[in-house]
């Protein structure tokens, strides 16, 4: 967020809590300056106290104290209310902005491959070189669009299926065995040192979604000559840990409490830019959230690679 914006709606709003402090200082000083007065004359004429005085200075002012408190935490709540508002529009434009580039980009490239192959007799290797440029466009057009659909599912709790008790072992060992052909290049293994087995209850479909989740940011934020992904089990303290380990492109400390936030995407790195819609590890804690659990990310820093925690009650 730019801090520039900030700037002047953070200057009126100490100002103003000034202002309300103050005010409250000046009233009691104002305050005790009369009764010191009354009581002088008191003194003076011989009066009876109780007729001119009231013996309650100080639970006016305490409740006056308690008055402007509650004001205080008013200003400040809205305050917050409309930081977060505001950050949330700009979380929201952004996403509307990299994802309409994520579905026009394919679409342009897609275009421009059906218009060649439209007007030239191309040999059938290069028309199958085209096709496959196609195919991989129609792909990060599905995929994009599927996020959008999942999140939608997932947030209006309409996920098909139900839950089964599984061995998370041999769940994430037949996915990563299945689906292998769509990290290429990237080496990935999974590992069982107890060589027990996981059981938890899970929603196969949600838990898939996932797992490609978490596999699909670390393969794609990746600049190494070879990707790798590293799968552990463990138990601890009545827990289930699976720790997804990556020699990615690795994550700022500053961004590791954000980035799982919806819309939220990691700037610039090197030559890689933002990519996808911001939603990937979203959908990773809420699904992770539907199943009790959570995910936990650490890193050392960039160019040192990530660790997404899966966190499962046992």
């Amino acid at each position: 967020m730019d801090q520039s914006k900030w700037f002047y709606p953070i200057i009126v709003f100490i100002f103003s809590v000034l202002a309300l402090a103050a005010s409250l200082f000046l009233f009691i000083y104002w305050y005790m300056e009369v009764s010191t007065g009354l009581e002088a004359v008191v003194a003076r004429f011989n009066l009876e106290p109780s007729v001119v005085l009231e013996s309650r200075t100080w639970v006016v002012i305490l409740v006056l104290s308690l008055l402007v408190g509650i004001i205080l935490l008013g200003i400040f709540t809205i305050f917050v209310y409309n930081l977060k508002t505001y950050q949330l529009y700009r979380l929201q434009q952004n996403f509307i902005n990299n994802f309409t580039h994520e579905l026009k980009t394919p679409v342009t490239s897609l275009k421009l491959f059906l218009e060649t192959l439209s007007k030239h007799e191309l040999p059938r290797a290069e028309q199958l070189k085209y096709i496959g440029y196609m195919i991989n466009d129609v792909e990060r057009l599905s995929d994009n669009i599927g996020r959008i659909l999942d999140l939608a599912r997932i947030e209006s709790k309409s996920f098909k299926g139900g839950f089964i008790e599984s061995d998370l072992v041999a769940v994430v060992e037949s996915f990563c065995k299945t689906n292998k052909h769509l990290f290429p290049g990237c080496e990935i293994a999974v590992h069982n040192s107890s060589g027990r087995m996981f059981i938890h209850q899970i929603n196969l479909y949600l838990f898939e979604m996932l797992i490609m989740n978490l596999l699909t940011n670390a393969f794609k934020y990746n600049d190494s000559k070879q990707p790798k992904i590293d799968i552990s089990f463990d138990l601890q303290k009545q827990q289930i840990f699976i720790r997804f380990e990556d020699n990615g492109i690795g994550i700022e400390k500053t961004q590791i409490k954000k980035i799982f936030r919806k819309f939220y995407q990691i700037g610039k790195y090197k030559d890689m830019t933002a990519k996808g819609s911001g939603l990937g590890l979203h959908l990773v804690q809420n699904i992770a959230r539907i199943h009790k659990g959570k995910v936990v990310a650490e890193s050392k820093g960039t160019g040192k690679g990530s660790v997404f925690t899966l966190i499962l009650p046992e």
